[in-house]
């Protein structure tokens, strides 16, 4: 018989990004073994990303719990009378407001952990009915918004009811809070609140080495590996049928390019190599640019040429670009998180078969998946010359293989990983 889990996200079609993505898959796996899901998630989130066509993953078998949530972006929209668009995107303007200052200065030192706490209380109150009745076996919480731990901890406190709470980021040793300008006191209340999802959490899960070995050191006791992976029915029927023109190469990034993710090393290294080539080139960002970047684009007349901006789009339209790609180009943060970031499309680029090349950590977390896949190479941010050697040598080649290693990060198999941990902390000991 299966047993029903309470997933607690704020991130969920249409809502777009990693994060949807991520949890959307669990739940879609998690019946297979043994687990029906059970989604909470806010009626009215506010967020900017969106892709409708996500709604279509969702299983309609799957229960979806929707409960209203008040934040308070919608005070400043009032005030400034547009959208403020979430911390991150504020905090890239070059000229900000009275207004950008002063919630910025609110969203540091009165949101904590977040601009989602007021979903906490009355959330709790409402799941703890349900959890009482008796209608889930289990929780998990994932964040951030590491409001949503707060959620799980308040319930396991009251219920007793087992607890998986999945760290996407870190918390306070996480580079977005260290662009706020937070009073040391906050930043200890950070520290003490997620101290205490550390050591009520039944199990932790994380999406990389690296966090796994820091959130150890914080908690004392076991963090779980539980890395995000690549579904096989996003791709194409037709997509091993499919092979990239042999004429243009065809270079593709998709994804947000912002303040932590800078091409434009890459874009100077792709200049010197191809400026004055016979060799014809074309780059597509494929998701939403920088104003910073599309300006470097647009201020020089080979890299208007050469560099296109395909804008946001669907999920399942992000597969077209794939399949005409004879490249893929990975941007990863250039931070002090750099090490353990593995965004989850590398995932996806990896069972695409096309070769990656990548600026981040060359030891990094995603450096080492890559190797191990020798699915393509990760060098440094400043390491120009290293990218044009390594696009030289793909001119003539435009190819190299890649391991079946990657079968290990499917979805499904990522599911299974889930739902044994699930098990262990539910499951009566013999």
């Amino acid at each position: 018989m299966s047993k029903r889990v309470l997933i607690i996200t704020y991130y969920w079609p249409p809502s777009a990004g990693s994060g949807v993505q991520r949890w959307l898959k669990f739940a879609k796996y998690l019946p297979g073994f043994g687990w029906d899901p059970v989604i909470f998630t806010p009626e009215n989130p506010d967020f900017e990303l969106r892709d409708e066509s996500l709604l279509k993953e969702v299983d309609p078998q799957t229960e979806v719990l929707k409960f209203p949530i008040w934040e308070p972006y919608g005070i400043f929209r009032k005030l400034k009378g547009e959208k403020l668009g979430d911390t991150a995107k504020v905090l890239e303007k070059k000229e900000k407001s009275i207004l950008d200052q002063l919630g910025i200065s609110l969203r540091a030192n009165l949101l904590v952990p977040d601009p989602r706490v007021f979903w906490v209380r009355p959330s709790v109150k409402f799941l703890k009915d349900l959890v009482d009745q008796g209608q889930f076996q289990a929780v998990i919480t994932t964040g951030p918004p590491h409001s949503m731990h707060l959620i799980g901890r308040n319930l396991k406190r009251k219920t007793g009811i087992p607890w998986l709470a999945d760290f996407r980021d870190p918390w306070s040793q996480w580079e977005f809070l260290d662009a706020l300008p937070m009073m040391k006191m906050v930043r200890n209340i950070h520290k003490k609140l997620e101290m205490s999802v550390l050591k009520e959490a039944d199990t932790i899960t994380t999406i990389s080495p690296t966090f796994q070995k820091d959130f150890e050191a914080l908690a004392h006791k076991k963090i779980h590996l539980l890395t995000n992976g690549y579904d096989p029915s996003d791709m194409p029927g037709n997509w091993f049928d499919i092979l990239p023109d042999q004429g243009k190469l065809e270079i593709v990034y998709t994804g947000v390019i912002d303040s932590i993710r800078n091409p434009i090393p890459f874009l100077e290294a792709m200049q010197a190599v191809f400026e004055k080539s016979e060799n014809p080139v074309k780059l597509r960002f494929v998701g939403k640019v920088s104003e910073q970047v599309q300006e470097f684009i647009a201020e020089e007349e080979w890299r208007r040429a050469h560099v296109a901006l395909e804008g946001y789009v669907s999920h399942e339209e992000v597969f077209g670009f794939y399949q005409k790609a004879h490249l893929l180009l990975l941007i990863l943060t250039d931070t002090k998180n750099a090490k353990g970031n593995i965004p989850g499309k590398l995932f996806e680029y990896m069972a695409t078969g096309r070769p990656i090349l990548a600026l981040g950590d060359p030891y990094g977390d995603a450096a080492i998946i890559l190797k191990k896949a020798n699915a393509g190479q990760v060098f440094a941010h400043t390491d120009r010359e290293g990218v044009q050697t390594f696009l030289r040598e793909f001119i003539s080649q435009r190819d190299f293989p890649v391991s079946d290693s990657v079968v290990q990060y499917s979805r499904k198999q990522r599911t299974q990983v889930l739902a044994q941990l699930l098990d262990a902390q539910t499951d009566p000991l013999p």
